[in-house]
């Protein structure tokens, strides 16, 4: 592991690597695919130095099935993909989501849809992320912008995914992965790191692995392997882990799931102002499109024009806050992404219609520049 305190020229996909061993992570299953391969390889490396794990599958969803099963043997487990590896997994990420088995899965984003674009960038999996597998169920997705940046959230995938037992997805892009920039990191002591809750059988008769016996939302839970059989199925189950179809239990179990992620939404959701506070007009943007945003942001405001930004961290569950909190100066809304136009229909249902949504979209493999984001804000105050 890098040592702290020493400048250190990094890679996105690397520094992904280094937060998930300082965070705990001691096993990954994966498969090879750009642009995400650097962090299969860096932790097959890694890994056994801190004796953890390390196994390459045949497939994506086998993958997705490994870390599963890792994790609830007790291993913070992570797997790491790109588009078409993302939707194989999804079968089993909505497995996980209904068993609540802490996970972290990392999507290096490349142009689609099918093979697309494997070397180019692109932010076309934003819905994907929050909708790719079925039926209703939480999700928690955050997003890098920068290199040291990657390295943080990465702990935070874990912490979030510990301490809600969820699946949380870091949803990157190629330009972030394979971005190189100076990084200092943090003496690993120092980082917080959160470990998922155990049960305390002093305290109960019998040990039910979906019982919020604390009354957050969140049940203990016990690893395979220390001598509490439990059972774990995708289908609908009570309590006890038992199936079931009674739609009691159905209702119930559905509304836990959500409860407890979007009852804690101040501690899931960030999100990072930049001169709104007298915005005529506002960039949302999130991961690599970002940095092309402050940038054009800054030499804007040179110019006199009051322009402002929304860097979004965590994209699900959607800061809707960030919205709410806008001045009422804030007449347009500019959403800029990779992508056809995916966050915006969200952005305009949050505005509910106190704003003039307009979506600033590139999709062809190349990124959205500042001055792109110069042009439009320009037209769209002049329009005003």
């Amino acid at each position: 592991m890098k040592m702290t305190n020493k400048p250190v020229l990094m890679q996105g996909n690397e520094a992904c690597v280094e937060g998930a061993i300082v965070a705990g992570m001691r096993f990954y299953a994966g498969y090879p695919i750009t642009p995400s391969t650097e962090i299969a390889e860096i932790a097959a490396e890694k890994l056994p130095k801190v004796g953890g794990k390390f196994i390459q599958m045949e497939d994506e969803i086998a993958s997705m099935g490994a870390v599963i099963g890792a994790s609830l043997a007790g291993l913070k487990s992570m797997t790491a993909t790109s588009g078409p590896g993302f939707s194989l997994k999804q079968e089993n990420i909505g497995y996980a989501c209904l068993t609540e088995v802490p996970c972290v899965i990392v999507n290096v984003q490349r142009g689609g849809p099918s093979t697309g674009l494997p070397t180019l960038p692109a932010q076309g999996d934003v819905m994907q992320a929050r909708w790719g597998t079925h039926g209703d169920h939480p999700i928690i997705v955050i997003s890098p912008s920068y290199v040291r940046e990657v390295y943080d959230m990465t702990v935070r995938a874990f912490n979030l995914s510990e301490k809600y037992r969820t699946p949380v997805i870091l949803l990157m892009d190629e330009v972030i992965g394979h971005m190189r920039e100076k990084v200092v990191l943090p003496d690993p002591s120092t980082v917080k790191v959160v470990d998922r809750k155990k049960p305390d059988l002093s305290k109960i008769a019998k040990y039910n692995p979906y019982e919020d016996v604390d009354g957050d939302g969140i049940p203990p839970m016990a690893n395979f392997g220390e001598g509490i059989p439990y059972h774990v199925t995708g289908l609908i189950h009570d309590i006890t882990g038992a199936p079931s179809t009674s739609p009691e239990v159905t209702a119930k179990l559905i509304s836990r799931l959500m409860k407890k992620i979007y009852d804690n939404i101040d501690d899931i959701v960030e999100y990072e102002n930049l001169f709104t506070e007298d915005a005529d007009a506002v960039v949302i943007s999130f991961g690599s499109t970002a940095r092309s945003v402050a940038r054009a942001v800054k030499i804007l405001r040179k110019e006199s024009k009051k322009v402002g930004m929304i860097r979004l961290k965590t994209i699900w569950p959607f800061p809707h806050k960030a919205i709410n909190e806008l001045p009422k100066s804030v007449k347009n809304i500019i959403v800029a992404e990779m992508n056809y136009g995916q966050l915006i229909e969200t952005v305009e249902a949050s505005s509910k219609g106190r704003h003039n949504v307009i979506g600033l979209n590139k999709f062809s493999g190349e990124l959205i520049s500042p001055d792109e984001v110069i042009d439009k804000v320009r037209e769209v105050l002049k329009n005003a």
